[in-house]
């Protein structure tokens, strides 16, 4: 019973940015789950390199490109997977982008409106596209991955904070209207993980050893430890949780600032 609760056997699940880092750990555990998975980036050469190491361990998957910030492709992602496998159960909304660092008074308006359609816009393009399978079937589980960024201000990644509180307000309202569709909507939020995504921040010594020292667990995330809690929300063993954040950041948004 217990393994039962996170087997995703029959279900197909659509994971954006899973080229590499936190997408990447998410697909990998997901297709060990047993399911379909879809992987998607920008560039098809390193999707269709996961696609073959899925498939080296038995698993199945297929790669689609998409850029988040063009509507009609986030649409095609979806429409691809129902084609491939003629549903989707699970939709992970990983990618974003980050172009601004520093000041929010430095902040420009192409930038902020570039962040809001990549990082909170395309989260509800692709939450649209794959609601009407979802709620003919009764059960569904869209996941938001937003950022500790959301639940505090910041002084270095203001805009990317910002996006990611957004993306909560719109898992909650999306959850609340869902709800009776048997839809969850829900967040995980991590804190520093050791991707490329997120080098800036981790990247110098001092600084690492200086984060690392701040946090609880003593050590930076790796993105397997973000896969594990999007398997107990895209698994049955998350059945009942829906307009949550789910913080793994190792500890370090319990202490005070």
């Amino acid at each position: 019973m217990t393994l039962s609760l996170f087997d995703l056997t029959g279900k197909v699940a659509v994971i954006t940015g899973s080229s590499r880092g936190i997408g990447r750990a998410m697909a990998e555990l997901f297709a060990e789950a047993g399911a379909k998975v879809v992987i998607s980036g920008r560039n098809l050469e390193p999707c269709e390199e996961v696609v073959a190491a899925i498939k080296e361990k038995g698993g199945e998957a297929t790669a689609v490109t998409c850029r988040i910030s063009d509507k009609a492709q986030c649409e095609s992602l979806v429409a691809n997977a129902n084609e491939a496998y003629g549903r989707v159960d699970v939709m992970v909304c990983n990618a974003a982008v980050n172009p601004h660092h520093g000041p929010i008074d430095d902040l420009k308006d192409e930038v902020f409106e570039r962040m809001m359609v990549n990082n909170v816009q395309s989260n509800f393009w692709f939450a649209k596209a794959v609601k009407p399978g979802m709620a003919e079937r009764k059960d569904g589980s869209i996941i938001f991955v937003i950022s500790v960024a959301a639940l505090h201000a910041s002084l270095e990644l203001p805009m990317y904070g910002i996006t990611k509180l957004a993306d909560y307000a719109l898992a909650r309202n999306l959850a609340a209207a869902w709800g009776k569709d048997g839809i969850r909507v829900n967040c995980i939020a991590p804190g520093l993980v050791v991707t490329q995504f997120a080098r800036v921040l981790y990247e110098d010594p001092e600084r690492r050893a200086r984060r690392e020292a701040a946090t609880p667990l003593g050590r930076l995330g790796q993105p397997v430890d973000i896969a594990g809690p999007a398997l107990l929300l895209a698994s049955p063993a998350g059945a009942f949780i829906t307009g949550q954040i789910i913080t793994v950041d190792g500890g370090t948004t319990i202490q005070s600032r």
